[in-house]
């Protein structure tokens, strides 16, 4: 049996995780299909051939890894943790979409658009301050 010492700290490190490669993730898929360029038409061929070069694109095949990643931690995390701790937690998720964005992609975020991550960024901290109990302490607590 895990001791409830060592399981917030499980439980952060795999939200981080799921804060870290899930936005990577994303923005590695938008690069990637950026870089391929737009459909030129709905042909068979067209189509295959933009398939051809999804498939041959490293950056989209770092991008699938990285999503991945964060499938599993969400999956384990969830196997321990409740969720309504967990969704608001990996939240956070949202200002590393906006940095990888602006740094990585090159994008533009809007000071109101800053504004408001920041305000999302303080409800995960609410949430965090909040105790993460587990399933199975909840469990033998009842």
């Amino acid at each position: 049996m895990t001791s409830s010492r060592s399981s917030p700290l499980k439980t952060y490190f795999f939200i981080t995780l799921m804060v870290i490669f899930g936005p990577l993730g994303n923005v590695l898929l938008s690069k990637g299909m950026k870089s391929i360029g737009s459909i030129a038409g709905h042909s068979p061929a067209d189509l295959g051939h933009m398939f051809v070069q999804v498939i041959s694109s490293g950056t989209i095949w770092l991008g699938i890894a990285s999503l991945l990643t964060f499938f599993v931690a969400n999956i384990l995390v969830l196997t321990w943790a409740d969720y309504s701790y967990v969704l608001p937690a990996s939240a956070a998720g949202y200002g590393t979409v906006a940095l990888l964005g602006h740094f990585f992609l090159g994008e533009a975020v809007s000071p109101l658009r800053w504004v408001g991550i920041a305000i999302i960024c303080g409800g995960v901290l609410v949430v965090g301050l909040t105790a993460d109990r587990t399933n199975r302490q909840a469990k033998a607590n009842s």
